[in-house]
């Protein structure tokens, strides 16, 4: 998000319950030049794109039709560097996005210590968004640093996931959150909204045939509805919260006696 409005946009979230027609008129209202949206509500962020003449729309999460990022503000520099080891990553691989220009801010305000968290030496923004570069030089945002799954030391970001799950037709919205696990650490876990009757492990099956090994998911949850504000954004917390407490209950079941 902060990469976008670093790079000159001017950014209004979609609210999925806006008609196409009532989101242009925000949008124009707003003078938006980019619109950020979540791949269930594409198909009206397009729409309404289109009407009020705005250019880019970001998508967080791969989803056909959306337009990468690219262009950078004179004087801005950006790169994508690898959260685990430090080092910058060349095209096609996925790390955090680091800006630096006059519009980064000099700090929090006798704030050191979260200072320190998000300025790097040389006056680098961590912004906390995982990004990457194409080799074209097109900037595709895939999730949130924070939101990374962490399984077996692998990263799954769960945006990635949510997008393919989208992408199945029975699917109406989705959401996936980590479940603690004793071995894992963490394991991916969907929460589903559906259209139209499917299985779970048809669904696990859908992202298998599609991801690395360790990418695929461990479960699925169907739910009447995924959780999200009245601007779309999805309240993941909700739902880690949930999978957290099913933890606590599997482990505080008594063991049963062959």
């Amino acid at each position: 998000m902060y990469g976008a409005m670093a790079a000159g946009g001017v950014v209004t979230g979609a609210n999925p319950l806006l008609t196409a027609g009532e989101l242009a008129g925000q949008l124009a209202d707003a003078g938006a030049s980019v619109l950020v949206t979540v791949p269930p509500f594409l198909e009206t962020a397009l729409a309404a794109a289109d009407r009020a003449g705005v250019a880019e729309v970001l998508v967080f999460g791969e989803a056909e039709g959306a337009t990468p990022f690219a262009s950078l503000l004179p004087g801005t520099e950006a790169r994508i560097v690898d959260p685990l080891g430090g080092g910058d990553l060349g095209p096609g691989r996925t790390g955090e996005l680091w800006m630096r220009g006059p519009q980064v801010m000099r700090g929090y305000r006798n704030r050191p210590e979260a200072t320190a968290a998000t300025l790097a030496p040389g006056g680098w923004l961590r912004t906390g968004d995982l990004c990457y570069v194409d080799a074209d030089g097109y900037l595709f945002v895939v999730d949130r640093l924070k939101e990374l799954i962490k399984y077996k030391g692998a990263q799954v970001a769960p945006a990635e996931l949510e997008a393919l799950l989208c992408a199945h037709p029975a699917v109406a919205d989705a959401a996936v959150v980590p479940r603690p696990d004793p071995e894992a650490g963490e394991v991916p876990v969907a929460h589903v909204a559906t259209r139209s009757e499917v299985s779970a492990a048809e669904l696990q099956a859908w992202v298998a045939d599609r991801v690395a090994p360790y990418k695929r998911l461990r479960g699925v949850r169907f739910v009447d509805q995924v959780p999200r504000s009245p601007t779309g954004k999805l309240l993941r917390r909700v739902l880690v919260e949930a999978e957290r407490a099913h933890a606590k209950r599997a482990e505080a079941e008594p063991v049963g006696v062959a």
